[in-house]
C-alpha cells in the first residue's frame, strides 16, 4: 500500500507512514485494492513540493447517517410496491365480508414471499448494474466491491445478508459496521464491498426523484382500485383465517389467534 502524502511503500495496516508521519485514513487498503485512489505516477515533483500533505483520495467511505437515509427512501418507495403486492394478495387469497377483512394463511405467506423478493431483487438488480439504489443515488453513495468479485454475485450476497444485518430493527448491522474501518455491515464484509462517497450527476438525480415520485403516486392511484375489485381465489391448503380487522360501530379492532386489539 501506498501512502497518501508522500507515495511512499508501507504497510497495509499502518496508522502512520515512517517517511512522512502523516496519518493513514481507516480503510485506505480497501480504498486502493479496488482502484479508487489517484496513481502516485501522476504526482510530479513540483506538486509534491509545493503540497506535500495533499491527499490523494478521490473517495470517502459514507458516513452511517447517510446510509440510513439513503436506507429510509428506499423503505419508503418500497412501501409503495408491497402496498400494491400485499392488496392484491389479500383481496385474492383472502375474504372481505362486510365490513371485515379476514386474511388466511396463503394470503400472508404469498404477500411475505414477494414482498421479500421484490426487497432482495430491487437491492441486488440496482447495485449490481448501477451501484446505488435511488436511494443511494439521491443521498451521493454508491457501493463498490473491494475484490474481483462478480458484481451480481458480490451484491446479492450484500443483500441476501440484510436478513442477518437486520435483526432487531439494523442493530446488528449498524453496530459492525461502527465498528469497522471501513464501516462494513455483516453483508459488505462477506460480499467483499463497501459503500462510498459519489457525486451523481443532475440527470441521474432527477431520475432517481421521477421514479421515486412516479411509484408512490402509482401506489396511492392503484391500490384502492385493486382493493374494490373482489375476485377471491379458494384453495385447498392454507386457507385458514389467521388476522381479522373490521370496524364495530365507532371503534374498530384487530385480531390475530388470541390477540385482540380494539381502537376507539
Amino acid at each position: 500500500m501506498q501512502c497518501p502524502h508522500c507515495h511512499s511503500h508501507i504497510s497495509s495496516h499502518s496508522k502512520h507512514c515512517k517517511r512522512c508521519g502523516g496519518a493513514i485514513p481507516s480503510g485506505q487498503h480497501l480504498l486502493e485494492e479496488c482502484g479508487l485512489t489517484e496513481p502516485a505516477t501522476a504526482v510530479s515533483r513540483t506538486t509534491t513540493a509545493a503540497s506535500p500533505r495533499a491527499p490523494a483520495v478521490r473517495y470517502r467511505f459514507a458516513r452511517l447517517g447517510d446510509r440510513f437515509i439513503a436506507f429510509a427512501l428506499d423503505i419508503a418507495l418500497l412501501f409503495g410496491l408491497f402496498a400494491i403486492v400485499d392488496a392484491w394478495a389479500f383481496m385474492r387469497w383472502g375474504t372481505f365480508d362486510a365490513a371485515e377483512l379476514q386474511l388466511t394463511t396463503a394470503s400472508l405467506v404469498i404477500a411475505v414471499t414477494l414482498n421479500s423478493a421484490i426487497l432482495f431483487l430491487y437491492g441486488c438488480l440496482m447495485e449490481a448494474a448501477c451501484g446505488a439504489t435511488l436511494g443511494k443515488i439521491l443521498v451521493g453513495i454508491r457501493v463498490v466491491r473491494t475484490t474481483q468479485s462478480g458484481a451480481l454475485a458480490a451484491c446479492a450476497l450484500r443483500n441476501l445478508l440484510r436478513i442477518v444485518d437486520g435483526l432487531a430493527f439494523y442493530l446488528v448491522g449498524t453496530a459492525v459496521a461502527a465498528c469497522s474501518e471501513a464501516r462494513q455491515r455483516i453483508g459488505d464484509i462477506c460480499g467483499h464491498t463497501a459503500v462510498i462517497e459519489e457525486t451523481f450527476g443532475i440527470a441521474a438525480r432527477l431520475t432517481a426523484i421521477v421514479l421515486w415520485i412516479v411509484t408512490l403516486s402509482g401506489a396511492a392511484w392503484a391500490v384502492p382500485r385493486i382493493c374494490s375489485a373482489t375476485n377471491p381465489a379458494h384453495t385447498r391448503y392454507l386457507s385458514q383465517v389467521v388476522v381479522r380487522i373490521g370496524t364495530t360501530g365507532s371503534s374498530a379492532y384487530f385480531r390475530i389467534g388470541g390477540f385482540t386489539l380494539d381502537v376507539r
